[in-house]
């Protein structure tokens, strides 16, 4: 096990003898809509959290305008129905406000941070100087974008939930060959929202133990207490979505927590944390639920959002005998082609026949 490593996100030390970092998603609960964007982030500095994160992507840049098989969401989410496309355009935050609501955050005493999901969101991000990168659980694959992301030497938060144990290695190796030790990974169960027989909570101390890292727990389920129960098993941070109110709706609603339920967690992590972290017998009950076992393994379910993954596709019609460049394929999500860690073997090849845009790259079509 390698030593684990200080990590410092603006002026807070992040470790099991520091105080729990507490995150707030913003996520897609801005509706388009500036005023409710800077609203939120007054709400989220009121309801106790440390930092303010956002997700920094267009439709464009996760995905393409493509409405067949491969992008149609069908995997028994609360999305489906929709194209990844329709879903990312209505999720997206606008990159012009990023700069403004960030330095409204630091005026009021918050952390600003963002999911950076490919290497122009990266570089976006490094001009507004943010403290610290995420990489969201559909991006863990993506070992050319953690490159990337590590190579900037900022503390990096990678969240877990659709990876097997050999992706988190994959991803903390691909760090540490950059020369990033600055790592944190969230343990994380992509269902939304996520029962709490889902959870596995007493896997945060084994990632912790065997991959040498720091921990923290990105929370998906509706509990304003199992953040706590997640301190208890050694969360360092706890990363939970953030809405005004339920009631207006949009894709993130169902598993994001009003200001007051808010505020109701962060004091219930408090409490742990005063009480050395020790879980207090009214959580037993569900302590026990949700702790459940050391596991890596993948619900069905987890399975099934596998294919919200990045893969490498076709992004533009390809004849035969053209060369495949950066042009004509690239990394983007759904995650039916192969892996992005072949781009850089596959770039130069010739293609076999022509090849269709939205077509799911394989070794076949070479």
């Amino acid at each position: 096990m390698a030593k684990v490593s200080n990590v410092k996100i603006g002026n807070c030390y992040i470790g099991p003898d520091d105080p729990v970092y507490i995150v707030a998603e913003l996520s897609a609960n801005h509706h388009h809509n500036l005023d409710i964007a800077q609203k939120t982030i007054e709400a989220i500095k009121e309801s106790g959290a440390d930092a303010v994160k956002f997700q920094t992507y267009t439709a464009d840049t996760l995905t393409i305008d493509c409405n067949n098989e491969y992008f149609q969401i069908k995997q028994g989410t609360l999305w489906d129905g929709k194209t990844l496309y329709d879903l990312y355009k209505e999720a997206y935050m606008p990159w012009e406000w990023q700069p403004k609501l960030k330095r409204i955050a630091e005026e009021l005493g918050l952390i600003c941070f963002s999911s950076a999901f490919d290497k122009t969101s990266v570089d976006f991000l490094e001009e507004m100087d943010v403290a610290a990168h995420k990489i969201a659980s559909f991006e863990i694959t993506d070992i050319p974008l953690i490159e990337y992301v590590a190579s900037k030497g900022k503390p990096i938060l990678i969240s877990t939930g659709i990876a097997t144990i050999e992706d988190i290695e994959d991803a903390v190796d691909a760090c540490r060959n950059a020369g990033n030790d600055q790592v944190v990974i969230l343990k994380c169960t992509s269902c939304y929202p996520a029962k709490e027989d889902q959870l596995n909570l007493k896997t945060i101390t084994d990632i912790a133990q065997r991959f040498g890292v720091n921990t923290g727990f990105s929370d998906h389920s509706i509990s304003t207490t199992v953040p706590a129960i997640a301190v208890a098993c050694g969360a360092c941070i706890i990363e939970k979505h953030f809405i005004l109110d339920k009631s207006q709706g949009g894709p993130d609603a169902v598993f994001s927590l009003e200001p007051a339920e808010f505020k109701q967690m962060v004091d219930t992590v408090k409490n742990i944390e005063k009480a050395s972290r020790k879980i207090p017998p009214e959580l037993a009950k569900q302590a026990k639920v949700a702790i459940g076992k050391v596991s890596y393994e993948l619900s069905e379910q987890a399975n099934k959002n596998r294919n919200f993954c990045r893969s490498l596709f076709v992004v533009e019609d390809i004849k035969a005998g053209d060369a495949i460049t950066e042009e004509n394929v690239r990394s983007i999500r759904p995650g039916f082609g192969l892996s992005p860690e072949y781009l850089k073997d596959v770039l130069g090849r010739v293609a076999a026949k022509d090849i269709k845009r939205g077509t799911p790259l394989s070794w076949d079509l070479f």
